[in-house]
């Protein structure tokens, strides 16, 4: 079969498809081939347009085109009644599926999957029954007293509001909205400082009490400990502020490019072993503003299923056609990408303008680490462009902190283009794009970040500069190394340890995020609730962020949590879980003591 047949990487993409076919599918697109059932239709005779008559009317003609009045029609929403059935209806086929597969197990394991342990059918059909109760009961209590979310004088405009999306925020997250955007007041460090609050009206607004919670800090991206208030990354920032000022109030592109901006570049190549590399004032916009200044329509993209919304977005925004492949799935990319390049454009089914593989080095809701070495095979076999997000990766993964390209030991210049964020590992803020001259050069002059973003405060340019040469060990010393030793102990040790007390972990064994299943929203909840009471401040992730069934408490380490802290977060963590009833593992515990 076609599908399965191995293309030589000799073989251009202009003759993958058959020029009949591209005949073929030109002729269909003539007008020739025009809908029958379209009744507002302009004949055209010797150039000139004539309206023909629709049912007693004269279509107006302007320009050659039938004038057509648009119209806005207003979507009815069903009943309370009819949707609370829909629920019930789903719960009775969820309950029987899990029913029957309760007792006769599928044989359903994916190969070439990170070997992570489910949770039983029993807890799945319970998250489901607690998703249902919250529904049913929204839906009986709105039924009786209409919530006032209707939206006045906006006929014929398209809805501000979806009506589900409304509904799931007053009645699911409202009861637990407590556990996030929670306010703080210190850095973010190895402890930080949250502000206590309470709801006076059930959730539905959140209020100061003035007093300060101190917790041991396990939900920031601090991987390398530099976000502090004290020490040579502060006092040279210190610096750069008296002498730069705070803002060009420019972008690059006119007046916002300073020499801390030209200096953090150059150090930047050098340290990921490239040729060049471009800044930016925000790293969710890295992506954002910089994807579509690299792809169009016409191009085609296979992105993982667990990319970052900033990628999802810059991609909708390029026009490009994606291609979801499973989550860090090699084989399932390779497949797709072989039938996407044999097909050609869905509409033309002409050969792609160009072809990328988009992924991330840590997946920051999963744990886990992109499968690099076999993601740059394929990339190789069918001449596609290869797109690494080191997020989340840079400085934390590495000998030298390079990130997932430096876990790996692969030459930096077989990644095509390399995109990562100062916000984690260095406790600043900003992105970059890295990679070869041309590219940078492209970028320079096309991305909408140098056109319209403003240009990297010059404070933070010094506190990158200053974190980076400290692990580059340009300041004389072993302080960058001693982070990174300390960062990869702290994560073996917690994610053993938190394995051994019974609890499911997702993830790769050296990824410093730590996902910790819990499932139900009440579990989650509660699990934030009392780890907060006991000093330590964690981040609790549920749906929509997640899967329905994958609830989860995810634990960031760092380079500045000692043994100490660690060994307090995990005594607190294994108390919480015995009140929540959370060790869902059934693995057998090891009898090998745990060190540090």
């Amino acid at each position: 079969m076609v599908a399965h047949t191995e293309l030589p990487a000799q073989v251009p993409n202009e003759k993958i498809l058959n020029q009949d076919q591209i005949a073929r599918c030109s002729d269909a697109k003539s007008f020739g081939h025009a809908r029958p059932d379209i009744e507002d239709a302009v004949y055209v005779q010797n150039g000139a347009a004539i309206p023909i008559q629709n049912g007693g009317k004269v279509i107006p003609v302007a320009d050659g085109k039938p004038e057509r009045k648009a119209r806005h029609h207003k979507e009815e929403e069903c009943s309370l009644f009819v949707a609370f059935f829909t629920f019930v209806s789903y719960g009775v086929l969820l309950l029987v599926g899990y029913i029957k597969e309760f007792f006769n197990p599928p044989s359903t394991k994916e190969k070439n999957r990170e070997e992570n342990e489910e949770c039983s059918p029993f807890t799945n059909f319970t998250i489901y029954l607690s998703y249902g109760v919250l529904f049913f009961v929204g839906y009986v209590k709105e039924f009786f007293y209409p919530p006032s979310t209707k939206e006045t004088n906006r006929e014929g405009y398209v809805p501000l509001y979806i009506g589900f999306e409304s509904f799931y925020t007053r009645n699911v997250y409202r009861r637990i909205q407590d556990c996030w955007n929670r306010a703080i007041c210190s850095v973010p460090g190895a402890y930080i400082d949250l502000l206590e609050r309470y709801s006076p009206d059930y959730g539905w607004t959140m209020k100061l009490t003035g007093k300060v919670i101190k917790c041991i800090n396990v939900g920031s991206y601090n991987y390398l400990g530099f976000a502090e208030n004290v020490g040579q990354c502060h006092d040279d920032s210190e610096k750069a502020l008296k002498q730069h000022g705070i803002s060009s109030c420019s972008p690059r592109l006119e007046l916002g490019t300073g020499t801390l901006h030209r200096q953090l570049e150059t150090l930047v190549s050098e340290f990921l072993g490239v040729e060049d590399a471009i800044t930016f004032g925000m790293g969710y916009a890295t992506n954002v503003l910089n994807l579509p200044s690299l792809l169009g329509p016409g191009c085609l993209v296979l992105s993982d299923e667990f990319n970052h919304a900033s990628l999802i977005l810059g991609l909708r925004l390029s026009g490009a056609t994606v291609k979801v492949f499973r989550h860090n799935d090699s084989e399932d990319l390779e497949r797709k990408l072989r039938e996407a390049i044999i097909l050609g454009h869905p509409r033309t089914r002409r050969p792609w303008k160009k072809a990328m593989i988009v992924v991330e080095g840590i997946y920051s809701m999963e744990g886990t680490i992109c499968d690099l070495p076999n993601f740059i095979r394929i990339k190789k076999k069918y001449k596609t462009y290869l797109y690494v997000d080191e997020a989340h990766s840079i400085g934390a993964l590495g000998p030298n902190g390079g990130g997932v390209v430096d876990y790996y030991g692969v030459d930096p210049k077989e990644v095509d283009i390399q995109m990562g964020t100062f916000t984690k590992s260095f406790g600043a803020a900003g992105g970059y794009i890295a990679g070869s001259k041309e590219l940078i050069n492209h970028l320079r002059v096309h991305s909408h970040a140098q056109t319209y973003g403003v240009s990297m405060s010059p404070p933070v340019a010094q506190q990158i500069i200053t974190a980076m040469s400290t692990i580059m060990g340009r300041n004389g010393n072993d302080e960058g190394k001693r982070r990174l030793s300390r960062l990869a102990r702290n994560t073996q040790y917690f994610r053993r340890r938190i394995k051994h007390m019974g609890f499911i972990v997702i993830g790769n064994e050296e990824s410093p995020v730590v996902p910790v299943l819990l499932y139900l929203p009440a579990v989650t909840a509660m699990f934030v609730r009392e780890l907060t009471k006991r000093g330590v401040a964690g981040v609790g992730v549920g749906f929509p962020a997640t899967r329905i069934t994958g609830g989860r408490m995810r634990f960031c380490l760092s380079a500045a949590h000692t043994k100490e802290m660690l060994d307090k977060i995990l005594e607190e963590v294994d108390e919480v879980g015995h009140l929540c009833s959370a060790h869902y593992s059934s693995i057998p515990k090891s009898k090998e003591p745990i060190e540090w």
